[in-house]
């Protein structure tokens, strides 16, 4: 039977978070009710992408984009749209209609309209859990071609002719690193899916795996072809317990059709897949450290060369991808390696996708050729800095990235030009930072990540991050002087050149671009003992100003109950007792309350 109406319910971690766990049962007993069930498909899908907005539900094939869904609001989707066919105004997306109340077509919404989505191709449009839809849109067609058609150095001879490079870090020509695994003669090789996703923030990865499982699978199918690997392993976080289930399910149903296992598609090719959980430390986002631990032992890095295309798990030749470099890989050999090198630019070819976060109006996932500006991210995509704040920086690659200022805005996001101005591609994340934020106290935060991350096997991370994060502690608390932020970044500099993995090497970036970009900012907390931002609790007070209404919700919401005045008077506040917690400012409904 072929349903008159498709209802698309977004299933990501976000909207799950938000309620969207029971729409669906929602759906079922309303369309029950009306008699209609049987006429209108449900599917659970992935993540969208714009998640300030979820919970989502898209009707089809009208193509509604229903945002901010409760489940009080399904009874009146079945009972208007589902069943008299009139759409729900009030619900829709407020950038999907028009002023004539039409309805835009998914990639007409302003938050899409920029967007090209070859690694999110499927993810919000199909049941992640149906292995059968993942095969009408294309799935699996790139395995049979490499194993039908293909031998495996014309495999690899078309990554390298697609361009495509890493997309978990370091930007490292991925055809490049099949053909030295290719090169290395062993007995038993393998590949790994690296989906140890650890940057605060970050959860592109997470996304990927929940929203389309079947395309890393047969992401990493194709890699193991390449390189004459039999076996596969996916190391993920237990923090990502979705993504494990879909990733069994999809693994399971892709066994059940004869797509893992022996003599795939006839062609002689056998290949299994195996999961392995991490216990989440972002340490074994380095591949050597992510080795080590599938192995058994502590993950920590070891030295390179050898590398682990040449000496890797159990001494065999190695091949890791993370879940967005293998995503893409299907769709190139599907759609061919010349159609990938057109987009993006003559060094970074192809699409990169970014966790949209912190102060912006459109927080998400978003997927864009490479060479759009960051100016275009942020505010033709992401809609801009919410309450009409300046952008004060935007931090790429999570704390082994970092921030760019605004008169930076229009630089094109390649994995060159984002190093050369101290930041770097990462795996995606990309957090806005608006003119309410301290700089000083955003390195904090990075450095405080990084010194309970470090594995402690080399002493430049071990000691060197413990030592910086002392002296940024010193200096947000206005005790600091100039000549300590010259040893500060002294130090920066020694451990970036002396420490043993990336994460080492990597965990300065924040405070070396943040030195060279805000450096004033610094100065200003040992010089001027100000805090620009009203971050450091040391160097600034609460007062409440003569705006002040009276509406007593400071009061009932002081922790330590230091704010005085009664009903419709003008309040005051204790600063000998205050903690300096903010509380008081985000209930004031008049922003009568401010920090000094």
């Amino acid at each position: 039977m072929i349903e008159r109406s498709h209802v698309l319910i977004c299933s990501g971690s976000n909207c799950v978070a938000r309620g969207a766990k029971s729409l669906r049962a929602e759906f079922e007993e309303h369309l029950s009710n009306l008699g209609i069930r049987h006429e209108i498909k449900l599917v659970n899908t992935g993540c969208v992408g714009l998640c300030e907005q979820g919970p989502f539900v898209i009707v089809y094939p009208e193509g509604v984009f229903y945002a901010l869904v409760k489940s009080k609001d399904i009874k009146v989707i079945c009972e208007e749209h589902l069943y008299k066919g009139r759409i729900v105004e009030r619900l829709v997306f407020d950038e999907a209609l028009t002023e004539n109340k039409e309805v835009k077509a998914f990639d007409e919404i302003k938050f899409y309209a920029k967007q090209t989505r070859i690694a999110n191709r499927n993810c919000g449009l199909i049941n992640p859990d149906d292995i059968e839809e993942y095969i009408a849109r294309n799935g699996y067609r790139g395995l049979g071609k490499a194993l039908l058609e293909m031998t495996r150095m014309e495999v690899i001879e078309e990554m390298m002719a697609s361009g495509l490079r890493g997309r978990g870090g370091g930007g490292f020509p991925t055809g490049l690193k099949w053909k030295f695994a290719y090169n290395n003669e062993s007995d038993q090789k393998y590949v790994i899916c690296n989906a140890d996703e650890g940057d605060p923030g970050a959860f592109m990865d997470r996304a990927l795996l929940e929203g389309d499982p079947h395309s890393i699978i047969e992401g990493l199918m194709i890699a193991g072809y390449a390189i004459g690997a039999d076996k596969g392993y996916v190391y993920v976080r237990i923090e990502y317990p979705t993504a494990i289930e879909k990733l069994k399910t999809a693994i399971n149903q892709a066994k059940n059709l004869g797509l893992i296992g022996n003599d795939i598609f006839g062609s002689g090719f056998n290949f299994d897949i195996e999961i392995r959980l991490g216990a989440g430390a972002f340490v074994c986002g380095e591949e050597t450290a992510l080795i080590a631990s599938i192995e058994g032992g502590r993950g920590m890095s070891r030295n390179k060369p050898p590398f682990p295309a040449e000496k890797g798990l159990w001494d065999k030749p190695t091949i890791i991808n993370n879940v967005e470099t293998l995503a893409n890989v299907p769709e190139i050999l599907f759609q061919g390696a010349e159609w990938f090198a057109k987009i993006g630019t003559e060094k970074s070819k192809g699409t990169k996708v970014f966790s949209l976060g912190g102060n912006i109006k459109n927080a998400g996932l978003v997927e864009v050729p490479m060479g759009t500006t960051l100016r275009e991210v942020i505010y033709d995509i992401g809609g801009g800095i919410p309450n009409n704040k300046e952008l004060k920086a935007v931090q790429t690659g999570g704390p082994s990235g970092g921030a760019i200022p605004p008169h930076l805005l229009d630089l094109k996001i390649e994995y060159e030009t984002l190093h050369e101005v101290g930041s770097m591609m990462g795996s995606g994340g990309m957090v806005v930072i608006d003119e309410d934020n301290c700089m000083v106290d955003i390195c904090r935060f990075y450095l405080e990540f990084t010194v309970d991350e470090s594995c402690g096997k080399c002493t430049p991370c071990r000691e060197g991050t413990k030592k910086m994060l002392e002296m940024l502690n010193i200096i947000s608390s206005g005790h600091g002087t100039l000549e300590d932020i010259d040893k500060l970044e002294h130090l920066a500099k020694m451990v970036k050149n002396s420490s043993l993995c990336g994460l080492g090497q990597a965990a300065p970036n924040p405070i070396l671009s943040m030195l060279e970009h805000f450096r004033d900012e610094f100065e200003t907390h040992v010089v001027d003992k100000k805090c620009p931002g009203g971050k450091c609790k040391a160097l600034i007070e609460i007062f409440i100003t003569d705006d002040c209404i009276g509406c007593t919700k400071c009061v009932a919401n002081c922790p330590v109950n230091c704010i005085t005045g009664t009903a419709k008077q003008l309040h005051t506040i204790d600063t000998s007792v205050c903690i300096k917690c903010g509380i008081c400012k985000n209930v004031c409904p008049v922003d009568a309350i401010i920090s000094i």
